[in-house]
């Protein structure tokens, strides 16, 4: 259902863990997985510690947009930081979904740090039965 793979992403994900956060110029990359359940194409990215509130999905024709922020927790002024790992900033990912996707009905659900879409196979895109006639009525043509 997708149209477009990207060979490069293990790349730009090392390197953009070693370039720190991302910004809304220049976004990280979110983990995904994408599949197929029933008559629905499902696609889950990887947001812990994001709120639902930062998340902005946009369709446009067959481009598919997700952005995230992660953005640090607020400490006492006594805090000191010893470890931070948990990358924070901007997270991004655009997909184009093939013409078959019915991209009007999506439905985006966020639970337990994982949004998941799905979005429903349009009808046209289905299987279905063609039922063959049998040709009782010939008729014959005579010049």
């Amino acid at each position: 259902m997708l149209m477009r793979t990207d060979p490069f992403r293990e790349l730009d994900r090392l390197a953009q863990q070693l370039m720190g956060p991302g910004t809304w110029t220049k976004p990280s990359a979110m983990p995904m997985d994408a599949y197929r359940e029933g008559d629905d194409f499902v696609v889950a990215f990887d947001l812990p510690g994001v709120t639902a509130e930062a998340i902005d999905i946009d369709v446009e024709r067959n481009m598919l947009t997700v952005r995230a922020e992660r953005r640090p927790v607020a400490k006492a002024d006594d805090v000191q930081m010893e470890l931070s790992e948990r990358p924070l900033g901007v997270f991004s990912r655009q997909i184009v979904l093939a013409d078959t996707l019915d991209t009007e009905h999506i439905q985006a659900d966020y639970d337990a740090g994982v949004l998941t879409l799905r979005i429903p196979i349009a009808e046209r895109a289905k299987a279905r039965k063609i039922s063959v006639g049998v040709g009782s009525g010939r008729k014959e043509i005579s010049g």
